[in-house]
């Protein structure tokens, strides 16, 4: 399972995606250099996804893939599968990749050559409708930014979690995503956060191409509740992870304003503390950059 002297894994995750997996799963494989290991996480699914997989065993194996399913019996979510597949990957390197995500030929090789700082945590993929990621701080809330398409690899806030390659060691470190997220959404830029301030780097790299066919498992849930876990999600991020004295002073009075112009946000900010109540204990991380040091490097203030 060796590529430029690492030995890779890909962990796709999948819940009730058997039409997905049809789609993109033949393509994905087709890419792959011999020797990779494939671990495909089903989540629970009740559609034909595991029947499907099972016959994907004998053709990757002839392109000289490794390919294992692990199948959970109840849906647990995909910031579970996510650490699921990670910990039981044999790689140096993990490739996360979403399961409308399809790389295409030589992405891997672009991406690779940064692991040879072993201060890079991850490199993200160049999905072309997306470039590097822009973290900054506005109106006392964090707020997400696209930073644009260019020819050079960047620095990125953080490493899609369904398009990168992390280096396992530090992912284990970090402790992964943190499951106070789930079931989805802001993980990935926790994790990054997590990377900067414990003093790793995370690019975005133009020639690591893939194919992002935006058909994902979250469109399954209904618009409202994706968005209230987003904003209860963003709510989290803040108060697991911004410990400047002044930020932390001007995020409690955004959100006192916000409380007064929208109601109904009220309901966002009880389900934010309820989550913090079950998950009070932060994962692992060791500060060696302030705040103020990592917004300075995505345009933040």
């Amino acid at each position: 399972m060796k590529n430029q002297g690492y030995r890779i894994s890909v962990v796709i995750p999948t819940w009730n995606g058997e039409k997905l997996l049809r789609k993109n799963l033949p393509s994905t494989l087709s890419v792959l250099p011999a020797g990779t290991e494939v671990i495909v996480v089903d989540d629970g699914s009740v559609d034909g996804s595991q029947e499907y997989l099972k016959t994907q065993v004998k053709q990757a194996g002839k392109m000289k893939l490794v390919f294992r399913v692990i199948v959970n019996r109840r849906n647990r979510g995909f910031i579970y599968s996510c650490n699921q597949g990670v910990k039981r990957a044999a790689g140096d390197l993990v490739v996360l990749l979403n399961n409308d995500v399809v790389p295409q030929k030589g992405f891997l090789a672009p991406a690779l050559r940064h692991f040879s700082d072993p201060k890079v945590f991850a490199v993200t993929f160049n999905e072309k409708t997306w470039g590097w990621a822009r973290l900054f701080w506005q109106n006392g809330f964090i707020q997400l930014g696209d930073g644009g398409q260019s020819n050079k690899a960047h620095f990125s806030a953080w490493a899609s979690g369904g398009s990168a390659v992390f280096r396992k060691t530090i992912w284990q470190e970090l402790d992964g995503f943190d499951p106070v997220y789930e079931p989805f959404y802001w993980e990935d830029v926790d994790l990054g956060y997590r990377a900067w301030k414990s003093g790793y780097k995370i690019y975005w790299e133009p020639k690591a191409k893939v194919d992002h066919r935006h058909e994902s498992t979250i469109s399954k849930f209904s618009r409202r509740y994706v968005q209230n876990i987003q904003e209860r999600n963003r709510l989290l991020f803040i108060w697991r992870n911004i410990n400047d004295k002044r930020l932390r002073l001007q995020h409690w009075q955004g959100l006192a304003r916000q409380a007064i112009r929208h109601p109904g946000y009220a309901k966002i900010v009880a389900m934010a503390w309820g989550r913090l109540l079950r998950y009070h204990r932060p994962p692992k991380r060791t500060d060696v950059r302030s705040d103020r040091e990592i917004l300075a490097l995505f345009n933040g203030k």
